[in-house]
């Protein structure tokens, strides 16, 4: 295998892991999320639909690698980054149908939640800048 397909095998690699650790997480904090609204959307509602996204996200890189793949890893691991820190430090209210989910604190799993998705997100970029420069070197 030449070293540019080393390299791009680990950052799909790289990018599914990160997406698969949020979607663990997400899917075991949604149970005790929802319990605030058992019977709307909810958190927990929008934490299992985060995890389908981030685990048919992760999928997808790891079998195409391609630079849409890479674009929607992106767009999942990024948006939840951006919305763990949004509500982290912004007090949103609600939106329609969408509930307040401010939660000031950092815990083990948010943090690792955090971490992951920040990880995610940068080895999508990498790999993002790696297939435009495969296609314009060709």
């Amino acid at each position: 295998m030449r070293a540019g397909g080393v390299i791009g095998l680990s950052l799909r690699v790289l990018v599914a892991a990160g997406l698969l650790v949020d979607a663990v997480i997400h899917l075991q904090l949604a149970p005790i999320y929802q319990l605030a609204a058992p019977g709307g959307i909810g958190q927990g509602n929008l934490f299992r639909i985060e995890s389908v996204a981030a685990i048919l996200a992760a999928l997808y890189v790891l079998a195409r690698g391609s630079r849409v793949a890479f674009a929607a890893a992106f767009l999942v691991a990024g948006g939840g980054l951006a919305a763990v820190l949004l509500y982290r430090y912004v007090q949103v209210p609600a939106l329609g149908p969408i509930p307040a989910m401010y939660e000031p604190l950092w815990f083990a799993k948010k943090t690792a939640t955090a971490v992951a998705e920040a990880a995610a997100s940068a080895a999508a970029v990498a790999g993002l800048l790696r297939t435009w420069q495969s296609t314009s070197t060709d």
